[in-house]
């Protein structure tokens, strides 16, 4: 009898830790492509590129229900190079990493989390900001180019009636002022039928005794009528002059684009053009197109061109979803002042 209990009390506790396991997802990316780039310092590359329509990634997911409709959460993304194996973002788990609750009041998550500027962009953009015709190449993704942001705290509204909102503050950490290294940025997003709108915010601030400030602002919808779908978006970036990195900068972005079902697949294209409201011709504009086309469910190819126009002053450049902002390699894709940059590839993304 006591031999039958204790194995009863085994079993069980195997049952328990299999349930819970349950509640865990690993999920991941793997992107690799063939990518031609020129208007390099260097001029033109051939190259296999890591995560050109997708960041590659290794990620765990999971929730557990703690009554009465509350949920525990949390996420670990790791990022890396797959030509390389390398790892990419600085950190473990440089994509996501954050803690929180969720219920019907919406969600609180804590850690490193994307910019609700940057996902505003990204649903909107018809290139996902990826593949060469990523919007990233020449809008803004965050205040400071932090698509991602440290040490921040979140909150997520209810879906309501197709209507819901996120706010993020991202402690700077500094001792004396709260002001110094921090970030906060809002959206809201509305999405119902062939509609959905965004309107975002994002404000950093830098390390200075009195802290410089840059601040972007990003309006944008698309309209699906079925056979296309229209995108457009408009975005202001501002930065006081004294700001470290984009120190006096004031541009307007404005993109126009289009997706639509071809041959079992989808292409894309899109047009941005970055006015430089300084006069200081540090502006440029970018034409892509490209091509996904599904082999399954969670596989498919791809195929892109973009070719970016800079202004007299300007060194912007053709990247993708990986090859480009603070996580590239230093010197890499360098260039010319005033160049054009063109960008091709074509390659297979997995995900699990």
């Amino acid at each position: 009898m006591k031999k039958s209990l204790l194995a009863l009390a085994v079993l069980g506790a195997v049952a328990g830790v299999a349930n819970a396991q349950t509640n865990v997802t690993v999920y991941g990316v793997v992107d690799a492509g063939i990518a031609r780039e020129s208007g390099d310092v260097a001029g033109t590359a051939w190259k296999l590129a890591s995560g050109v329509q997708s960041g590659n990634r290794l990620g765990f997911k999971g929730t557990e229900d703690l009554g009465g409709g509350l949920k525990a959460n949390f996420q670990l993304e790791n990022g890396f190079n797959v030509d390389t194996g390398t790892q990419r973002q600085g950190a473990l788990f440089g994509r996501q990493a954050f803690v929180g609750l969720s219920g019907n009041f919406g969600a609180v998550n804590l850690g490193r989390q994307y910019n609700p500027l940057f996902i505003a962009l990204d649903s909107i953009d018809p290139f996902g900001t990826g593949l060469t015709g990523a919007s990233t190449n020449l809008m803004a993704g965050g205040s400071n180019g932090d698509v991602r942001v440290n040490n921040a705290i979140t909150y997520t509204s209810p879906n309501m009636s197709g209507l819901s909102a996120t706010a993020l503050y991202g402690f700077g950490e500094q001792a004396g002022d709260t002001s110094k290294n921090r970030n906060y940025a809002l959206s809201a997003n509305y999405a119902n039928g062939p509609v959905a709108a965004v309107l975002a915010y994002s404000n950093t601030n830098d390390n200075a005794a009195s802290p410089n400030s840059a601040k972007v602002w990003l309006i944008g919808g698309t309209y699906d009528l079925g056979v296309v779908k229209a995108h457009l978006a408009y975005e202001s970036e501002k930065a006081d002059a004294n700001f470290p990195t984009v120190g006096g900068a004031d541009f307007r972005d404005w993109m126009a684009g289009v997706s639509a079902p071809v041959a079992g697949g989808t292409v894309m294209a899109s047009y941005i053009k970055k006015t430089d409201k300084t006069n200081s011709a540090e502006g440029a504009k970018q034409y892509a197109v490209g091509y996904t086309y599904p082999l399954s469910k969670r596989t498919n190819v791809y195929t892109s061109y973009s070719r970016v126009t800079n202004d007299s002053n300007a060194q912007f450049f053709a990247g993708d979803a990986s090859s480009g902002g603070p996580s590239d390699a230093a010197g890499n894709n360098t260039q010319k002042v005033g160049g054009t940059s063109t960008g091709f590839a074509v390659g297979i993304r997995h995900t699990f």
